[in-house]
């Protein structure tokens, strides 16, 4: 039987290294790097069983499409830039909540009269008409470049791609326009762009993936759902409190609960788990129906029997299979 551990990749540098390791934290778990901070080889304090890979974010992308990470944090930037095939060979388990961007087609601002796609289409076909050749796109993401501009009947212009400072191009003398990735806008305000009114291509963020084509054990799906399974507790827990009350009071408990259980809270013994921001409804409902003491704690965890994520994956590993 095979002991291979379960495989992730994670961020190797930057920003969202740190911002990886933090979330990690958050959900009790420790990245421990063998070889210092220089070191490309780590583990995770808290899930036996797992080599993690420090990589590029892009690399980390890779793996995923090609099977050889079972579990990645990636951009969802740089997953579809992969193509509508990676679909087929990754899954997105959850939106983390960092690495936030979007991915954007942005022109001149002294262009006043191109504040949509309709309009880039317009100024197009009138560019070629008056120069004899295409407008230029600068941008690395060429893949979803082609398909939003087809998507929206653009079709004069080609593209030049990036391997610098993106939004510098036009300026430059490089490119017409271009398509990237923006956190606030103030780069490309900066370098005199504005954003497409409807030139939105992808929000994206940091995701946590599991490949579809890599070679999986149960041993290595078993590691996997732990590690779901207690993301999702830890997400469980920061949007939810613990109602309780004392045991007797439970039949006149259960009657006052009912309609927040048919809204999603758990149950729990004398108790039940309730969004926040239903917590005072819960506990005026308890109150009219004279239960009471009752008191609210935060949980850091709030664990359920199965993994939703990890169910997911699992049925889709199964039909593959």
């Amino acid at each position: 039987m095979s002991t291979a551990p379960l495989t992730i990749g994670l961020f190797s540098k930057g920003r969202l290294k740190e911002q990886a390791e933090e979330w990690l934290a958050d959900c009790g778990l420790t990245l421990e790097t063998e070889g210092g901070d220089r070191g490309y080889l780590a583990e995770i304090k808290g899930l036996p069983d797992a080599r993690v890979l420090l990589l590029s974010a892009s690399d980390i992308a890779a793996g995923l499409d090609a099977g050889d990470l079972h579990i990645g944090v990636s951009g969802e930037d740089l997953l579809r830039e992969r193509g509508e095939a990676v679909e087929a060979h990754v899954m997105l388990l959850r939106a983390l909540g960092f690495g936030r961007a979007d991915l954007v087609v942005a022109t001149p601002a002294s262009w006043i009269d191109v504040e949509t796609m309709a309009d880039l289409e317009e100024v197009a076909a009138a560019f070629v008409a008056r120069t004899g050749r295409r407008m230029r796109v600068a941008t690395k993401y060429m893949v979803q470049t082609r398909s939003f501009f087809a998507s929206h009947g653009v079709v004069d212009y080609r593209i030049v791609e990036s391997s610098g400072a993106t939004e510098g191009a036009p300026a430059a003398g490089q490119a017409e326009l271009i398509v990237d990735i923006t956190s606030s806008g103030a780069t490309l305000k900066a370098n005199g762009l504005k954003v497409l009114e409807d030139g939105l291509i992808l929000r994206s963020q940091a995701q946590l993936c599991a490949s579809l084509i890599a070679r999986w054990t149960p041993a290595q799906l078993a590691s996997a759902r732990r590690l779901m399974s207690i993301v999702e507790a830890r997400a469980r827990a920061r949007r939810t409190a613990l109602v309780s009350w004392p045991a007797e009071q439970d039949p006149a408990a259960e009657a006052a609960i009912q309609p927040f259980l048919a809204r999603g809270a758990t149950r729990r013994a004398q108790g039940v788990l309730a969004e926040v921001d239903t917590l005072f409804e819960v506990t005026a409902a308890l109150a009219q129906a004279r239960v009471g003491p009752v008191s609210v704690v935060r949980p850091d965890f709030a664990f359920e029997p199965r993994s939703a994520a990890g169910d997911r994956l699992s049925m889709r590993l199964g039909e593959r299979s």
